[in-house]
């Protein structure tokens, strides 16, 4: 019961529903302390809040998707994966088409929320390799529309040899669309980014040639904006604009295959038919640049409409079934700046419509599960935005009709005859005012300027600067510059101005921009309602993107924007808390002690016992036919309260029993111990006692032998004694002596003549003796391993050595030199070789010798 636990912490509650009491600063204030414990998702009923902690948290992890994994909404922690789990399951199990809405303001995380619930959907859905397939793709469609978003501040930069192909640059202020503001952020890598794009747009299945036409395109919009217009005028005197720096504009044409001349035509002139009549004219440089931005606009509008529809169809399974689907749904939240214009004007539009649809939605469900409980409905009291989104959406008297009829009247139309036109038709709305309306009414507001008129959100009040409203709710594009695109040698930019094929061409004026997004957002209306929505709202923390950094005025504006205060209100208009009689039962059956500590019967029985014996208000509870309805969260409070009054007793008296029986469990165990150590000692006295009788045995044992042999000793030996000792020492010494000398031998060099001295006198001779023996045999072994030859002039040294020993006064010296028999090399002497073919006889010696005679002697 984690999840319950959580939800009904008193200083930061899971569920805003329960929040007592519930102000805005409350409700910031539980948010705030939830964050500071890193719980960034709350509830709001079935609604998640996700705060933006702007780092990485631990709670996405293959474990956390087992956890939220079929699990009840309530009972576990919030989690975006409990929401994603419930979506899933509802289109699993029930069959009903689900949405899951994700709303906030840029940085507030939505983008990252809906990767959060596409993986999950895809981690606990069913496996195949079809299946498999579609949710890869599915999830690595995220980068791809990241890439190329429009509202990205750049395109993700190509690789240098894309570069040079695409002939663009490094610097990001090199091109006039992505100049004006920081067109990087830190801690991103965006060469990284792009690889992973082009990984991403391979798996969905984009050839190769759909790459190149796409980034080729994007190519094409960044040049756009590097065109330059200078002035100059015609004979005619009339204003004309033309193409300063041709060279943007030759790289243009070269990427898409279109003559210079054709483009340079479309920019600066405007074909106008009438009937049967065809006039040129030219534009000025205002005009030319307007056209030039409507154009690149176009371009890349149309791209990203025809990536979402090229990955549409990747990931489209091909059955003839009919299917439930799962939309998820990242929109921009409320949004109210310094200075607003025809931007934020739509996208409030767009949220006080989903504000409508939440709140009937909400209502609807609530009255759903009243009627299926059995419970009576009373009406709730809320504000109906309606009148707001009639204001500004009404066919005849809306905001958007009178722009539009504004736009399409001829003769002088400026943004003052809107707002004069606007001033006139709903001087007496209560949610619109503008200077003239509060002059009118006497109402003195320095705060809201003139050209500017003021609509009475559900949020609160924003100020619209009417300024550029009539250009951007208009949004031509000139015919010319569509069929100047068709005609290009490009197959993906041909397919996006389908409009300037000449066959096709029409005159009728296109839709303004707020007719399409108002057409869009009825769409989007109409999709909702046909299916079960599930809501996520995103909150910014901060300013700087810190991480878990918690700002309470942005996020307290931002609680206002998301109308966070009317969906608590609503939600617990009715009933609070409801929760099913068997986990409700389970959490409270210890206040009651005939439900404790088991309960046999029926779970509704058994909460009908718990609360009658706790006196609450009857108005105060009501019984459904599956779930008990608690109306306000001070009753559940103080339920909780003793709660966790009667879970300290009981766990005073588990604590008491188990101190009890942990006691004796000790006393037993120390009882047996004891009983076990006694034995033990007794036995080990009793060995000692054994082996101290055994050993005082054995001692009278030794003395009697002792006794005994001494006797027998004195009888038999005694008269030889000093012989047999005498011996034993000699033997015993000889034996000393002949170990000793095994182990002290001297080397086996016969020239080493060592040798031990003999360790007693009486031992000399023999000593003596032992020492030529183990010379003689040193010597035998020496010889045994000589070879024939060395043997044989060892032997002949041996004859010299008997001949010559002191007869030779050289004699010591040519010891040392072994003999060869021939000195003077005569083997090698021809007349020898000669002498010795015939005379065939053995050469013994050849040395040199002195002749002495009597001549020389003298």
């Amino acid at each position: 019961m984690e999840g319950t636990s959580s939800l009904l912490d008193a200083e930061a509650v899971a569920d805003l529903v329960l929040l007592d009491p519930l102000t805005e600063e409350s409700l910031v204030q539980t948010l705030q302390e939830r964050f500071r414990r890193r719980d960034i998702y709350t509830y709001i009923g079935n609604v998640v809040i996700s705060v933006n902690p702007y780092q990485s948290l631990p709670i996405y992890t293959p474990e956390k998707v087992e956890e939220y994994r079929n699990c009840s909404f309530f009972a576990v922690k919030p989690h975006i994966y409990a929401i994603a789990d419930d979506a899933y399951r509802s289109l699993r199990d029930r069959d009903r088409d689900q949405c899951i809405l994700i709303t906030g303001e840029s940085g507030a995380g939505k983008t990252e929320a809906s990767k959060l619930v596409m993986s999950y959907v895809a981690a606990v859905s069913s496996k195949g390799e079809e299946v498999n397939k579609v949710k890869e793709q599915l999830l690595q469609s995220n980068p791809v529309l990241e890439g190329e978003c429009p509202a990205s501040r750049a395109p993700p930069p190509a690789s240098r040899s894309c570069q040079e192909q695409l002939k663009l640059r490094q610097d990001c202020g090199h091109y006039g669309y992505l100049n004006r503001e920081g067109s990087s952020l830190p801690g991103m890598d965006d060469a990284a980014n792009f690889h992973s794009m082009q990984d991403a747009m391979r798996v969905i299945g984009f050839s190769p040639a759909e790459v190149t036409e796409l980034l080729e395109v994007t190519a094409v919009v960044l040049k756009l904006g590097n065109v330059q217009l200078s002035s100059s005028f015609q004979a005619s005197g009339m204003e004309a604009c033309s193409i300063s720096e041709p060279q943007e504009l030759r790289e243009i044409c070269e990427l898409i295959g279109l003559d210079p001349g054709a483009l340079e035509r479309a920019l600066c002139s405007r074909t106008v038919k009438a009937r049967d009549e065809t006039v040129l004219t030219t534009l000025t440089v205002p005009q030319g640049y307007y056209g030039r931005d409507a154009l690149a606009k176009n371009i890349y509008s149309r791209l990203f409409d025809w990536l979402v529809n090229r990955i549409n169809a990747s990931i489209q399974v091909k059955s003839d079934k009919q299917r439930k689907v799962m939309g998820v749904l990242d929109i921009y939240g409320f949004e109210i700046f310094q200075d607003n214009g025809f931007e934020q004007f739509i996208i409030n539009y767009c949220n006080e419509k989903l504000q409508q649809i939440f709140i009937l939605m909400t209502l609807k469900e609530e009255q759903e599960e009243y009627v299926r409980e059995g419970i009576q409905w009373t009406p709730v009291e809320f504000f109906d935005n309606s009148i707001i989104c009639n204001l500004i959406e009404n066919s005849t008297t809306g905001i958007l009709a009178m722009l539009d009829e504004e736009c399409l009247r001829p003769g002088v139309v400026n943004e003052d005859t809107f707002l004069t036109k606007l001033n006139q038709l709903l001087a007496t709305h209560k949610h619109y005012e503008s200077k003239e309306t509060q002059n009118a009414r006497r109402v003195t507001d320095t705060s809201l300027p003139p050209r500017c008129f003021r609509i009475h959100h559900y949020a609160g009040k924003v100020t619209y600067n009417v300024t550029g409203f009539i250009e951007k709710n208009n949004d031509l594009l000139f015919r010319d510059l569509s069929q100047a695109m068709w005609a290009a040698r490009h197959t993906l930019l041909r397919l996006l101005f389908p409009e300037g094929d000449p066959q096709k061409v029409s005159l009728k004026l296109p839709p303004t921009a707020g007719f399409q997004f108002k057409s869009s957002v009825a769409m989007l209306m109409k999709n909702l309602y046909s299916k079960n929505p599930n809501y996520i709202r995103c909150i910014k923390p901060n300013d700087t993107k810190s991480a878990m950094v918690f700002t309470p005025e942005l996020v307290l504006a931002q609680v206002r924007y998301l109308g966070l205060m009317e969906n608590v209100r609503v939600r617990r208009a009715g009933y609070a808390f409801r929760q099913l009689y068997g986990p409700f039962l389970q959490r409270y059956k210890m206040l009651n002690p005939r439900t404790w500590p088991r309960w046999d019967r029926g779970d509704r029985e058994g909460a009908e016992v718990v609360l009658a014996g706790l006196a609450f208000p009857a108005e105060e509870l009501a019984f459904g036919h599956t779930k008990i309805f608690i109306r306000s969260p001070r009753t559940l409070f103080d339920l909780e309260r003793q709660r966790q009054e009667r879970v300290a007793q009981l766990a005073t008296l588990i604590q008491k029993m188990f101190r009890g029986w942990r006691c004796r469990t000790q006393y037993q165990l120390m009882r047996k111990s004891q009983i076990l150590i006694s034995a033990w000692f007794r036995g080990h006295r009793q060995m000692n006692q054994y082996k101290q009788m055994k050993r005082s045995a054995l001692i009278l044992q030794a003395y009697a032998r002792g006794w005994k042999a001494r006797r027998t000793y004195r009888k038999y030996f005694r008269s030889s004694a000093s012989t047999c000792l005498a011996n034993f020492i000699y033997r015993r010494l000889v034996q000393r002596y002949l170990v000793g000398l095994a182990k002290n031998l001297p080397p086996l060099s016969v020239t080493d003549r060592t040798w031990p001295p003999a360790p007693y006198r009486f031992l000399d001779d023999t000593n003596q003796e032992l020492k030529n023996i183990f010379y003689h045999w040193k010597c035998k072994k020496y010889r045994d391993q000589l070879p024939a030859a060395r043997r044989a002039q060892l032997q002949a040294r041996l004859c010299a050595s008997e001949l010559f020993r002191d007869k030779k006064t050289l004699y010591p010296k040519s010891l040392q030199q072994p003999f060869r028999g021939e000195y003077l090399g005569l083997k090698q002497n021809p007349k020898y070789q000669k002498l010795h073919a015939v005379a065939k006889d053995k050469l013994v010696m050849a040395d040199t010798v002195r002749k002495v005679n009597r001549a020389s002697g003298k």
